[in-house]
């Protein structure tokens, strides 16, 4: 067993309110995409309220909605985002999404009898935007190996 999961964080800045008819294919899309998480290889946790979702959880800001989520590694995080169902609403997001002026996505390592919480994944994505990527906290595009792991 792995002595550490990946935590990822990734935020969006809606075009829209939540319950608006412009969101209304985003929202319904949800529970789809929330559930190939839970059954995608590697997946390990999610945040979520009552119900099966985080969108009503607002810590950044009234028009931020937050997925935290944690895996077993880069390569099983990589492969639900590029690679299953996901894909198709990921490419829409525009649609749905205002860019953000920083990084809307952060990884690090935490250990694996650990959950993050969202002020640990806020820390992390300030520390990404003010330093850039690094074992700390990293991107997809930039990953970094597990603690205790050799670098491939």
């Amino acid at each position: 067993m792995a002595d550490h999961h990946l935590a990822q964080l990734n935020i969006a800045r809606l075009r829209s309110p939540i319950d608006s008819p412009e969101l209304a294919d985003f929202v319904a899309q949800l529970p789809e995409i929330n559930g190939l998480a839970d059954r995608s290889p590697g997946f390990v946790w999610r945040l979520q309220d009552d119900s099966g979702d985080a969108t009503a959880l607002r810590p950044f800001a009234p028009d931020v909605i937050v997925n935290l989520t944690v895996w077993q590694s880069v390569e099983s995080l990589r492969g639900f985002v590029y690679r299953s169902a996901h894909l198709e609403p990921m490419r829409r997001r525009r649609e749905w999404f205002v860019p953000l002026d920083g990084p809307h996505l952060v990884l690090w390592w935490i250990p694996a009898d650990a959950l993050p919480t969202i002020t640990e994944a806020a820390e992390r994505l300030a520390l990404l935007h003010r330093d850039g990527p690094s074992a700390a906290a990293f991107t997809l595009r930039e990953p970094h190996p597990a603690p205790g792991a050799l670098a491939g």
